[in-house]
């Protein structure tokens, strides 16, 4: 295939990402309902949602593995390929268990997508402009998850639940299309002498060994881990409930202020790139990283709906001004010919709040009050921002930035 330049690979990665989330974000309104159909117990509903975080994170490496071996287009469009294959087993299961499988399954498929897709955007991108592409590429992804419970619920109030995953089928064979005929194999473009240096490159496994060494790519994954922690367990699991219980919230009032919120986070998405390119990662990274930690308290305090809001607010503020900053100190930290090894690992230890957050902040909340559960995680995000405002090495100083990190 001939070469296309960075911006045109970075724009059909986008329309991608696009088709792909937008699939998923159709089936998050319906997907506990569909579960219920089946006439299971609200925490088997749980294990429906839990599934899919974890076949991300125990196939983040295999993904990377298979990207940097087979190549990146491949793995892009077996990625759409799974993907639509669980989501038709979902829509068609006949039994709860075939459903968790199927979940799996799709959750597989996500991670190869998800994971390819950040290997090709480190790819074809250099420190100097890194921030702004993954910016791009995260505003895109947002958008599209965002919008995406509004045709998934337009198709299952007039379809049925089984609809938004049949919908999503058809969007994994879009992207699997879309990644096959339109994004060129970019292993190749892996930065100034990465050719030279992936004749030297050792092993898949010794290059993981090899990152997690390193302080900063270690401290920038657990930044992530503790998001994943914050998003899943505390936003998704125990606010609403405090919500409910505290201020007599509905749960429309409290889906509105979730989502109004969010259109405050994609607005600062890639003016954050902008500033991530010109003064550092750590500059975003750290702040960020403590305005979310605030956000849980302003939710833990909230005395009134507008305290909610306020909270809703911080929350999507620090999602989007952090954005991409970390997936592009992951890749920076990379040595030449590592971006697969990189990308995946830094991945995986991030998937992995997806699955710790939910049963560690539902479990905390049983055992000591939601009060606890989010003051603690609220100072964990604190003291995983100052450990790595203090230890982590800035990756790339930008232009904007004078004297040391």
């Amino acid at each position: 295939m001939q070469r296309l330049p960075p911006n045109r690979i970075l724009a059909w990665i986008c329309v991608l990402i696009a088709v792909n989330q937008l699939g998923f974000g159709g089936i998050v309104a319906v997907v506990a309902l569909y579960a219920r159909s089946f006439g299971v117990s609200q925490s088997a509903i749980g294990v429906t949602i839990a599934i899919y975080g974890l076949a991300r994170f125990l196939v983040a490496m295999p993904a990377g593995r298979l990207a940097d071996g087979l190549g990146r287009r491949p793995a892009l469009a077996i990625g759409g390929l799974v993907t639509a294959a669980g989501n038709l087993l979902c829509a068609y299961a006949p039994s709860f268990a075939v459903l968790v499988g199927a979940r799996f399954v799709a959750g597989a498929g996500a991670a190869l997508v998800l994971i390819s897709g950040q290997i090709i955007l480190a790819d074809i991108t250099t420190p100097e402009r890194r921030g702004r592409t993954m910016a791009i590429y995260q505003g895109v992804f947002l958008f599209a998850v965002g919008i995406g419970p509004l045709p998934g619920g337009l198709l299952a109030e007039h379809y049925g639940l089984r609809a938004p995953f049949l919908a999503y089928a058809v969007a994994g064979v879009l992207a699997a299309a879309l990644a096959w005929a339109l994004i060129p194999e970019t292993k190749s473009a892996r930065g100034p002498g990465s050719s030279e240096a992936a004749l030297a490159l050792p092993p898949f496994g010794s290059q993981v060994l090899l990152l997690t060494g390193h302080t900063g790519f270690m401290l920038v994954s657990l930044v992530s881990f503790m998001s994943a922690v914050a998003r899943t367990g505390a936003l998704f699991n125990v606010i609403p409930v405090l919500a409910q219980d505290r201020l007599s919230l509905s749960t429309d009032r409290i889906g509105l202020g979730l989502a109004l919120a969010s259109l405050v986070g994609l607005a600062v998405v890639y003016p954050s790139g902008v500033l991530v390119d010109r003064y550092g990662r750590k500059l975003v990274i750290v702040p960020a990283t403590l305005v979310a930690g605030v956000s849980l308290l302003l939710f833990l305090l909230a005395p009134s709906y507008a305290w909610f809001l306020a909270g809703c607010v911080a929350w999507s503020l620090a999602v989007g001004v952090s954005g991409a900053a970390p997936a592009a100190y992951a890749a920076d930290v990379a040595p030449p010919g590592m971006n697969a090894a990189a990308m995946s690992a830094f991945r995986m230890l991030a998937d992995l709040g997806y699955v710790v957050g939910p049963i560690a902040l539902g479990l905390a909340t049983d055992l000591v009050g939601a009060d606890a559960a989010l003051g603690t995680t609220a100072l964990l995000l604190a003291a995983t921002a100052l450990l790595f405002g203090r230890y982590a090495p800035e990756s790339h100083r930008g232009a904007g930035r004078h004297g040391g990190a």
